[in-house]
């Protein structure tokens, strides 16, 4: 297994998307942190820009990846290896590199120039939603033969974590305004790991005016300290789950 995640991991990081991917993170990284002193300000852009780019090109990313190494997957199952570790190592490689990516990109520039506990956030937001969606990759690898539908799915998850979510919690909120709903829509919250990693950067923050409706219950309900270990306990989940269901998928699977 460790021979196949070091095959992968060095694979990609000499992989030209996964390069440009971090001089992209690295120049806007730089240029943020650069303009501003105010080093709350920064890390607030560099938020936006992680909770707009990370989701949407770990996912494609990691589904192309998947769909375009179903040969290699292949060949590795003729020899005595369990699906369970070839799975597992695919994973981890990818997980690996686009990791590595975020944290050269994002994490070296912040913790340079600006190094407090809100950049340590950020950096441990950004990681934990690289491995949340490239586990929804996997899980979409599994389920669809066709790597047509794999990519389309992976462009709707995307787009429903970062669009659609927020605007159906809304109209939750608004419907049900009437009723104590205050403690249902933390656990709501949860289903959003995007969301989950906004709040978990705002509450370190402690930025009052930006932390709308759901990052305003976690700080009244759960405060900074128990709020933060919430959301990134949900966030484990969301790696977690997708990589139990793909394995037990793929365990059955005829490729």
């Amino acid at each position: 297994m460790n021979t196949i995640v070091k095959y992968v991991a060095l694979d990609l990081v000499r992989n030209k998307i996964v390069l440009v991917y971090t001089l992209l993170l690295a120049t806007l990284s730089f240029s943020v942190l650069s303009i501003d002193s105010n080093t709350s300000k920064g890390l607030l852009s560099l938020l936006n820009i992680t909770l707009l780019f990370v989701p949407i090109i770990s996912i494609l990313f990691a589904t192309i990846y998947f769909f375009n190494s179903i040969e290699f997957i292949e060949l590795l199952l003729a020899q005595p290896v369990k699906r369970t570790r070839v799975l597992l190592a695919e994973y981890t490689g990818l997980a690996s590199a686009l990791c590595l990516a975020y944290a050269l990109g994002i994490g070296v520039p912040v913790l340079f120039l600006s190094p407090n506990m809100a950049a340590i956030t950020l950096l441990v937001s950004g990681l934990l939603l690289t491995l949340c969606f490239t586990a929804m990759a996997l899980l979409i690898f599994v389920l669809f033969k066709d790597k047509t539908k794999g990519i389309g799915a992976a462009i709707i998850i995307a787009l429903f974590f970062s669009l659609l979510f927020d605007g159906l919690l809304l109209m939750f909120i608004y419907s049900f305004s009437d009723y104590p709903i205050d403690k249902p829509i933390l656990g709501i919250v949860a289903f959003n790991p995007i969301d989950l990693a906004r709040i978990l950067m705002l509450l370190q923050l402690d930025v009052a005016v930006l932390m709308g409706y759901s990052g305003a219950l976690f700080k009244k309900f759960l405060g900074s300290a128990t709020g933060s270990i919430y959301a990134v306990t949900c966030m484990l989940f969301w790696v977690i789950v997708p990589l139990m269901l793909s394995r037990r998928v793929f365990k059955r699977k005829d490729l």
